[in-house]
């Protein structure tokens, strides 16, 4: 099949090789460019004058083939939220992105493909040949233990996925249910939404919770739908999870590794950067400091988050316990443009993964936890049990 996107969206990384790609075949003009859509979130405070010139390019090209939504620096922020805060991403809509980490707008019961390098097709003639995937219904059932996030439930399902004690979920969407996930928050769908993407899922859906979507239809699978699989895990027994270097299937029982020294802490990204991400890490930090070799950072995922947190007193909680505040965007997770680790340290983050690089030096250790776990670990200077201190 060959949907039309209601949506394409392309981030800052790779407005130019696209460009460049589609000038070389002959395009001038791209097709339907009011629902094209860049975003600058990767390299957002420019590090070096290459990095400027990016921008300005970008800008330009931008104007060239007017495109119809342009978020700047400063504008929206990360690419995979903003559009769900401000309305543009609705439930029912198909979206085309370059990005894979677009399974996020799942949470709202959106569907989103990511082409890759085939997004220029996209550009160039408005669609792109998809194949409908196989679906997985995975039913969560329970009552979370104490500061066990979705975060943690997300490590911990994907990284049963990954070890074969779930059927293959590879190209396949992984539906979302139970009792657990009906009462969850926007931003515990995301990170849900999120924590699967590294595994080659196609994607991730919800249905959305008491909201109608476009024309007003409720958008829900039907009673006969057909599933590949019927899965359902209780979530009570899982403990805060923690991943291991190498990606988010590593997922272990923060046991495991606790008390490992840690040099960085991050709390932001695509899987973790909505206000109530920021809002539980706060309350946790709130007259703490965080150990004096620890250099934290905090990156709002969005503009109205940043402004939130600003408002409600939260941003000076972080900066009083030591942390630094990064524009909204992607921060250290893309590719550590801003905030890497040097050869041998060692972080634990809210990334959306932790490859080796992945902040910057090959020869430095990343580990995944929940905002909880960072802010934990970042006052302990070492992994730390985000239970401990909230009983604190």
């Amino acid at each position: 099949m060959s949907p039309e996107p209601g949506l394409v969206i392309i981030h800052d990384g790779y407005v130019e090789s696209a460009y460049n790609e589609l000038t070389q075949l002959g395009y001038r003009r791209i097709a339907r460019p009011e629902r094209v859509m860049f975003v600058t979130d990767h390299e957002v405070a420019y590090a070096t004058p290459a990095g400027a010139m990016r921008g300005s390019r970008i800008r330009k090209i931008a104007r060239e083939w007017g495109v119809g939504r342009f978020f700047d620096a400063g504008r929206g922020g990360h690419g995979h939220i903003f559009p769900i805060e401000a309305g543009l991403v609705r439930p029912g809509m198909f979206l085309s992105c370059y990005d894979m980490h677009c399974t996020n707008f799942g949470a709202v019961g959106a569907l989103a493909t990511a082409p890759g390098p085939e997004i220029v097709s996209v550009l160039a003639t408005g669609t792109v040949w998809e194949q409908v995937p196989a679906t997985i219904r995975l039913a969560l059932h329970g009552t979370a233990g104490p500061a066990v996030t979705a975060r943690d439930v997300g490590f911990y399902v994907t990284t049963l996925f990954a070890a074969g004690r779930l059927p293959p979920c590879d190209n396949r969407i992984v539906e979302f249910a139970g009792d657990y996930v009906d009462t969850l928050p926007l931003s515990e769908r995301v990170a849900l939404c999120n924590s699967l993407t590294e595994i080659g899922v196609a994607n991730v859906w919800f249905t959305p919770p008491g909201s109608s979507g476009l024309g007003g239809t409720v958008y829900a699978s039907d009673p006969d739908a057909s599933y590949e699989a019927e899965l359902e895990i209780d979530v009570a027994a899982i403990a805060p999870q923690v991943a291991l270097p190498g990606g988010p299937h590593l997922g272990v029982d923060i046991g495991q590794v606790a008390g490992r020294h840690v040099d960085h802490a991050y709390i932001g990204s695509c899987g973790s950067g909505m206000y109530e991400d920021f809002a539980g890490a706060a309350r946790l930090l709130r007259d703490h400091r965080i150990a004096s070799h620890v250099r934290m950072f905090v990156v709002p995922g969005t503009v109205e988050t940043s402004l939130r947190l600003g408002r409600e007193g939260l941003l000076e909680i972080f900066q009083q316990a030591g942390a630094m505040v990064l524009p909204p965007g992607c921060g250290p997770c893309a590719g550590g443009v801003m905030g890497p680790l040097a050869d041998g340290e060692t972080s634990i983050s809210t990334a959306a993964t932790n490859h080796a690089g992945r902040f910057g030096s090959k020869q430095a250790q990343a580990y995944l936890g929940s905002p909880l776990t960072v802010a934990a670990s970042a006052i302990a200077g070492h992994i730390a049990d985000p239970r401990a201190w909230l009983a604190s």
